[in-house]
């Protein structure tokens, strides 16, 4: 029995003392593995090291198998040398340029800032910023390349707006829709400079100086031009205190500036109430497929005027529609990448995008005086809100105020401006249904 207990004994003795040697051979394999691996270097060499991953290197010396930064993976190619280097430069003037207008000029700050720090991110070298699992990869896939970042703003537009001015004033609904002129002149204009139907009517949403709605049409008809839509869209509706006032002085007299609107009516709280429904309805039977745009805005002008959830229409016009639009800007300011932007296609899309917001300001203006030569004396509009019925609320009807300020201070057209302006963010998303459902 004590034979047995020493076998044993010895046996586990020898097993133990095995393990020990094979485990310290084993490491001291690693050991040397990874002293063979490691090579010493001198200062110089890990200095020369460390500027190989530095920005500076990478704007300086670009490399042949550089790829660009997609949400989708499947879309990247090779970087030109251009690209990596002097486009990324470009690209960083530019966005300076966009911080010094949203700050030291104000123009549209809660647009522009975050479109332009999205811009400077997505030209960072070699962060992949806007790669599939970049933080501006990200939030572009989860909100504008699935369109649901449009519907939340569209919600949250709702619970701002006032359709008192409408109701008020209805006549300036046609304002809106003239307005509207810019987005199916430019489908034409788009297909003239050789874009297919569906493309030009993409593009031609821009007209209508409506982010979320390019987004949610760009999506539709020509995915592959979203991130240029999407720029040139937002851009412009930033821009509305830069492009709108040249055009709305050069088409008015000093006279018809100074032109002072009646006093509103009172509207009744059930016309407020019904309004949003109606508008729903009609796009039910009508156009099912601008439900979508339309839906959302009612449901967030519903529960304002409804007067019985305020805690939700309190943040859906504020804490909603601000942490999406700071998701939205920097979504759509990764397309500012210098890979994407500077190129034909979108220089293309921007002035298409341009003359169409210009036309549409201009239709309003215009239709505005037409108004005039049919109205009594007492009842004159003042041109310059025709301006307003582009789809920039309330950034159209801000700038309308304050030019018509400049040349009587007495003269405030910001309510009167919003009946234009309101029925402008309609007529973008009817419009927007109407060239959906010509190519369903």
């Amino acid at each position: 029995m004590n034979k047995k207990i020493i076998s044993v004994l010895l046996i586990l003795v020898v097993s133990l003392f095995s393990a020990n040697l094979f485990a310290s051979g084993a490491v001291e394999v690693s050991t040397d593995t990874e002293k063979q691996e490691y090579q010493s270097k001198t200062l110089t060499e890990l200095i020369g090291s460390f500027y190989e991953t530095t920005g500076i290197n990478a704007l300086l010396n670009p490399s042949d198998d550089v790829m660009t930064s997609e949400p989708n993976p499947d879309d990247a190619r090779v970087m030109t040398n251009f690209e990596q280097t002097w486009g990324r430069i470009i690209m960083f003037i530019i966005v300076f340029l966009l911080f010094y207008l949203a700050i030291a000029k104000g123009f549209e700050p809660l647009l522009l800032l975050p479109i332009a720090f999205g811009g400077l991110l997505a030209n960072v070298p070699l962060a992949n910023m806007g790669g599939e699992h970049g933080m501006l990869g990200i939030i572009y896939n989860m909100g504008i390349a699935n369109e649901f970042f449009p519907l939340l703003i569209f919600m949250g537009v709702g619970a701002m707006t006032d359709f008192g001015p409408l109701l008020a004033n209805t006549k300036t609904a046609i304002l809106g829709g003239a307005a509207q002129f810019g987005i199916f002149g430019s489908l034409v204009g788009a297909v003239m400079l050789g874009f297919s139907l569906q493309e030009a009517s993409a593009i031609s949403i821009i007209g209508g100086a409506d982010g979320p709605t390019s987004i949610f049409i760009a999506n539709r008809l020509a995915p592959e031009m979203l991130g240029a839509i999407a720029v040139a869209a937002y851009s412009y509706m930033a821009l509305v205190p830069v492009i709108q006032p040249p055009i709305m002085k050069a088409l008015t007299t000093e006279a018809e500036r100074k032109i002072k609107m009646p006093q509103l009516r009172k509207v009744h709280p059930l016309e407020k109430l019904f309004l949003p429904i109606l508008i729903l309805m009609m796009a039910v039977l009508i156009l099912p497929e601008s439900v979508p745009l339309i839906g959302a805005f009612a449901l967030g002008n519903f529960a304002k005027q409804s007067g019985v959830v305020d805690r939700l229409s309190d943040t859906m016009q504020n804490s909603l529609i601000n942490i999406v639009t700071i998701f939205l800007g920097l979504g759509v300011g990764s397309k500012l990448a210098a890979d994407k932007f500077l190129v034909l296609d979108t220089m293309g899309i921007m002035v298409i995008g341009l003359i169409a917001f210009s036309a549409g300001t201009a239709a309003g203006v215009i239709m505005a005086k037409i108004m005039n030569k049919l109205s009594p004396a007492d009842q004159q509009i003042n041109p310059l809100i025709g301006a307003a019925g582009v789809s920039a609320v309330p950034m159209a009807a801000r700038v309308v105020s304050k030019v018509g300020q400049e040349y009587d201070k007495s003269n405030v057209l910001l309510m009167h401006a919003m009946g234009p302006n309101v029925a402008g963010v309609i007529g973008s998303a009817v419009a927007a249904g109407v060239l959906l459902s010509i190519f369903k």
